[in-house]
């Protein structure tokens, strides 16, 4: 199908680029650097930021896996560009641009009031949940 996939894995599913979603969150205390030990700056630690974007693309999933499926992060290209200071709000937003089979790409982007503080893509890989657990060591 032209721009889309159809994934079977006994429930058909149709995941198809365009699809968006927007999260947001208010930095805290626990979301720093410090915090996550990412660095020494009481400022908005890149980890917690892709963790945002992660969930911003999960959300856009979100109602169009079959039962039993879900995705998992496959890869990351990500430039955090500018810090932010806690009680800032930043906000992700996450579009699927692209579907490879069980492969889906998103371009992912984070803002707060006075414009972007990060951006790029993420990959997710749309897996049988019980299969894929039994294959973690």
């Amino acid at each position: 199908m032209a721009g889309g996939a159809f994934i079977s894995y006994g429930t058909a599913v149709f995941v198809e680029p365009g699809l968006t979603a927007r999260c947001s969150m208010v930095v805290s205390d626990q979301d720093t650097a410090i915090a996550v030990n990412s660095g020494e700056v009481p400022v908005l630690a890149t980890p917690r930021l892709l963790a945002l974007c992660e969930q911003t693309a999960c959300t856009a999933l979100a109602e169009k896996l079959g039962p039993g499926k879900t995705s998992v992060g496959a890869g990351v290209q990500f430039d955090h560009l500018v810090p932010v200071r806690v009680g800032s709000t930043v906000s992700a937003e996450a579009t699927l641009d692209k579907v490879e089979g069980r492969r889906l790409v998103f371009t992912v982007t984070a803002t707060d009031h006075a414009g972007l503080v990060g951006a790029g893509r993420m990959t997710r890989v749309i897996v049988d949940r019980e299969g894929f657990l039994a294959k973690a060591r």
